[in-house]
């Protein structure tokens, strides 16, 4: 029977991106987010290409909506291996002694409590399947804080502690936990969430930076780590562009 990849997030950036690296593995893609006009034109996309895939409309803030995303799960023509918890997101670059309490509230609901919330719904399907896999997509900002991004990598390391605590619970039931912390990717989206929609900003982060990551980069990690055999567990996965030698040191032209 085809494998089943649930993948949140899949709307745009590493999500979309992911979907379509892991159709194109054969895998049969549940693709989750809430704008399900993209998701729409993402399925057709990965069809088109010879993969199958589905559209599901999901808000990982919602237990709700996310109960409805196990249901399509338990529908799906496979058992479900793959659980990619990409949903997320930065807002704001504000220091914490000025930072937004919603802004806040947003990242650690979408970043932490979203990644539990389709992770507890998923996890009884991963582990009947007798050889699961969960990959959590978070970042450097997850083991590594800098000025301004307070929120950001509290959420982060948040989601880090969720990983490390997760696959020890899950030790010697057939689910693998796999983390995946990409420096800097530059995405149609993030830097405009992060502020509030203001290119200018969103662009002034990879200023004479010549090759950031891309959505791609980071999809196939997540496509490789996936693929491995199941007894072999990457535990951690940091990838970064070769300009970005660390949070603080980047190299820009000029």
């Amino acid at each position: 029977m085809t494998s089943v990849a649930v993948v949140t997030g899949a709307s745009s950036g590493i999500g979309a991106a992911t979907a379509r690296r892991l159709a194109a593995e054969g895998f049969h893609v549940l693709a989750a987010a809430r704008r399900t006009d993209r998701l729409s034109a993402l399925v057709a996309e990965i069809e088109a290409a010879g993969g199958t895939a589905t559209a599901v409309a999901c808000d990982v803030t919602s237990d709700e909506s996310v109960a409805g995303l196990a249901e399509a799960a338990a529908r799906a023509p496979g058992p479900v291996t793959l659980l990619v918890n990409n949903a997320g997101g930065a807002r704001g670059l504000d220091p914490v002694e000025s930072g937004s309490v919603g802004d806040w509230q947003w990242m650690y609901d979408v970043n932490v409590l979203g990644t539990l919330r389709v992770t507890q719904a998923l996890l009884p399907a991963l582990e009947a399947s007798g050889a699961g896999t969960i990959v959590i997509v978070s970042s450097t900002a997850g083991f590594t804080v800098y000025e301004g991004g307070g929120g950001y990598t509290a959420a982060k390391h948040a989601q880090t502690a969720v990983a490390g605590t997760l696959r020890l619970e899950l030790c010697g039931r057939p689910v693998r936990v796999i983390e995946i912390d990409p420096g800097m990717v530059k995405t149609d989206e993030f830097g405009l969430v992060r502020f509030g929609g203001d290119a200018e900003k969103a662009a002034a982060v990879y200023a004479g930076v010549a090759e950031p990551l891309v959505a791609e980069d980071v999809a196939d990690c997540v496509a490789w780590c996936a693929t491995r055999p199941q007894h072999v567990n990457v535990d951690r996965l940091v990838v970064r562009p070769l300009a970005q030698a660390a949070q603080h040191k980047v190299h820009r032209a000029g």
